[in-house]
């Protein structure tokens, strides 16, 4: 006896569902393989978007409370902030390099003091020294990777400039392009409610990461002070900018100065206080102060953030450390929108609810 259309539909679903996750998961795959080729095209340019909508979103600041300012100076003073950030980061880092290479034998005298120290009070017969130890990693291995490192950095600084160059100066037709792209009014305006999610959901991540960093190096600045720590200015910089990777930037940042204390300063217990609080600030920043502020802001699970990061610093280096959790917050925004991959925003998002916001600002 024949089977009834129903009963075969039946037993299709599960080969159908499991077909379906199969193509997701190959095109999961692909897509990252892709990012992963293409990433000398492609980091640069998702860089320059994330630096546009931060111009964006400071040039609208700027027009919200400089009312004595005219709106048209919003944008170049935007401009102008970003390059400056950029042109101080690259200056700050050449001369302090510069500096740490003239304090060169004093550093390597104090290292081989410590470890004249500790080889005494671990009975080593053989006493290590700063020479022995670089003899032992061999540095000329390293001379290529370092210098290849070097090259790409500069390389994407500068397509980055580029890129935003550009960008900026096709702004004003996209306003006639997305117009074009979606005729039909509630197709434009369902666009335009995503588009404003990941435009807030960026900013609402650049303005926390920026207040708490602030917090930090603040905090950071008045311990190396106290204990004598010297190119403060620099060490509050590294602090200040890796605290825009999420989870691990800040605790990974001041580890800078607290290890470098230990070869500067005289005296194991300053070292040991530099150590302790700079790390005891970060702990009661990132776990008191930034939950408060970053709320439902993002409205992302804590293990997709570290997966984004996982995922991005092992595609794009650092670059991809930086924009993880801009860009989890932007795929979270498209897989919404689409009931196929609704289900998989779902499991990102931390409340279950990834496009609660759109529906509230639809209706």
């Amino acid at each position: 006896m024949a089977k009834a259309p129903d009963d075969r539909l039946a037993l299709a679903l599960p080969l159908l569902r499991a077909v379906r996750a199969t193509l997701i998961v190959i095109a999961v795959i692909l897509t990252g393989a892709a990012l992963w080729w293409l990433s000398r095209i492609l980091e640069p340019f998702v860089l320059a978007v994330f630096l546009l909508i931060c111009i964006d979103g400071l040039a609208r600041a700027i027009r919200r409370h400089a009312k004595v300012l005219p709106d048209w100076s919003a944008l170049p003073i935007g401009i102008a902030v970003i390059l400056v950030i950029f042109g101080l980061s690259i200056w700050m880092t050449v001369d302090n390099a510069a500096d740490f290479a003239a304090e060169g034998p004093a550093y390597t005298a104090r290292i081989n003091t410590l470890l004249d120290g500790f080889a005494h009070q671990a009975g080593l017969k053989v006493t290590p020294t700063v020479s022995s130890l670089i003899g032992e990693i061999n540095p000329a291995r390293y001379a290529g990777l370092l210098a290849s490192a070097l090259s790409h950095f500069a390389e994407a600084t500068v397509f980055t400039l580029i890129y935003l160059g550009f960008l900026l100066a096709s702004r004003r037709g996209f306003a006639a392009k997305f117009g074009q792209l979606y005729p039909v009014a509630a197709e434009r305006r369902e666009a335009a409610l995503i588009f404003e999610r990941v435009r807030r959901g960026v900013e609402s991540y650049v303005w926390v990461q920026t207040v708490v960093g602030v917090i930090i190096t603040a905090a950071s600045a008045v311990l190396m002070l106290a204990t004598g720590l010297s190119h403060i200015p620099f060490w509050c910089a590294i602090i200040f900018l890796s605290n825009y990777i999420p989870a691990i930037g800040a605790a990974i940042g001041v580890l800078f100065p607290a290890a470098f204390g230990l070869f500067e300063l005289d005296g194991i217990w300053r070292a040991l206080v530099l150590v302790v609080g700079l790390e005891a600030v970060h702990f009661l920043v990132s776990h008191v102060v930034q939950p408060r502020m970053q709320g439902r802001s993002l409205n992302l699970d804590p293990v997709v953030i570290l997966l984004a990061l996982a995922f991005w610093g092992a595609l794009w280096g650092v670059a991809g450390a930086f924009l993880s959790t801009p860009l989890a917050v932007m795929a979270m925004a498209i897989l919404a929108e689409f009931p196929g991959t609704r289900p998989l925003a779902v499991l990102l998002s931390a409340d279950g609810k990834p496009y609660a916001d759109l529906e509230e600002a639809a209706a």
